[in-house]
Protein backbone atom coordinates (compact mmCIF):
# COMPACT_ATOMS: atom_id res chain seq x y z
CA UNK A 1 0.00 0.00 0.00
CA UNK A 2 3.08 2.52 0.88
CA UNK A 3 4.60 1.55 -2.41
CA UNK A 4 1.37 2.80 -4.46
CA UNK A 5 1.19 5.73 -2.71
CA UNK A 6 5.18 6.63 -3.05
CA UNK A 7 4.78 6.32 -6.78
CA UNK A 8 2.52 9.27 -7.25
CA UNK A 9 4.73 11.43 -4.78
CA UNK A 10 7.46 13.81 -5.94
CA UNK A 11 10.56 14.26 -3.64
CA UNK A 12 10.34 16.60 -1.12
CA UNK A 13 12.62 19.58 -1.06
CA UNK A 14 13.69 17.99 2.26
CA UNK A 15 14.22 14.87 0.78
CA UNK A 16 16.97 16.26 -1.01
CA UNK A 17 18.92 17.83 1.11
CA UNK A 18 20.48 14.46 2.37
CA UNK A 19 21.12 13.83 -1.32
CA UNK A 20 23.18 17.65 -1.93
CA UNK A 21 25.03 17.49 1.58
CA UNK A 22 26.04 13.81 -0.10
CA UNK A 23 27.53 15.19 -3.25
CA UNK A 24 29.65 17.48 -1.51
CA UNK A 25 31.38 15.12 0.05
CA UNK A 26 32.84 13.50 -2.82
CA UNK A 27 35.63 16.03 -3.26
CA UNK A 28 36.62 15.08 0.07
CA UNK A 29 36.71 11.03 -0.35
CA UNK A 30 38.86 11.20 -3.52
CA UNK A 31 36.53 10.09 -6.01
CA UNK A 32 37.05 13.15 -8.24
CA UNK A 33 40.40 13.11 -8.50
CA UNK A 34 41.53 11.64 -11.79
CA UNK A 35 45.43 11.23 -12.95
CA UNK A 36 46.41 12.98 -16.52
CA UNK A 37 49.06 11.71 -18.26
CA UNK A 38 50.19 15.13 -18.93
CA UNK A 39 50.44 15.76 -15.32
CA UNK A 40 52.14 12.94 -13.86
CA UNK A 41 56.03 12.58 -13.59
CA UNK A 42 57.42 9.61 -15.26
CA UNK A 43 60.38 8.57 -13.70
CA UNK A 44 62.50 7.40 -17.27
CA UNK A 45 62.39 10.77 -18.88
CA UNK A 46 65.67 13.56 -18.27
CA UNK A 47 65.56 16.78 -17.01
CA UNK A 48 67.72 19.99 -17.55
CA UNK A 49 67.63 23.22 -15.03
CA UNK A 50 67.89 26.15 -17.23
CA UNK A 51 67.83 29.74 -16.19
CA UNK A 52 64.95 32.49 -16.78
CA UNK A 53 65.68 36.11 -17.50
CA UNK A 54 64.32 36.76 -13.84
CA UNK A 55 66.85 34.48 -12.62
CA UNK A 56 65.11 31.79 -11.70
CA UNK A 57 65.29 28.10 -12.51
CA UNK A 58 63.30 26.30 -14.43
CA UNK A 59 63.45 22.16 -15.51
CA UNK A 60 62.55 21.40 -18.91
CA UNK A 61 62.21 18.04 -20.29
CA UNK A 62 65.54 16.98 -23.11
CA UNK A 63 62.91 15.78 -25.27
CA UNK A 64 60.95 19.56 -25.59
CA UNK A 65 64.84 21.00 -25.75
CA UNK A 66 65.65 19.37 -28.82
CA UNK A 67 62.54 20.20 -30.39
CA UNK A 68 63.02 23.74 -29.47
CA UNK A 69 65.14 26.40 -31.90
CA UNK A 70 67.91 27.90 -30.93
CA UNK A 71 68.33 31.99 -31.09
CA UNK A 72 72.11 32.39 -29.99
CA UNK A 73 74.11 29.84 -29.21
CA UNK A 74 77.57 30.52 -27.41
CA UNK A 75 76.24 33.32 -25.60
CA UNK A 76 78.99 35.34 -23.43
CA UNK A 77 78.75 36.32 -20.21
CA UNK A 78 78.50 39.81 -20.29
CA UNK A 79 75.55 38.95 -22.63
CA UNK A 80 74.21 36.97 -20.54
CA UNK A 81 74.04 39.55 -17.75
CA UNK A 82 73.18 42.21 -19.92
CA UNK A 83 69.72 39.45 -20.47
CA UNK A 84 69.05 39.23 -16.69
CA UNK A 85 69.60 42.90 -16.04
CA UNK A 86 72.59 42.29 -13.74
CA UNK A 87 75.32 44.80 -13.51
CA UNK A 88 79.14 43.54 -13.42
Amino acid sequence: MKDQARKGKQISRRGMIPILGSTLLIPLLGFGNTNNDETTVSKDEEYKTLLRADGTTVKVRTSILKKSKVVKENVSNKSLLKWLGKKL
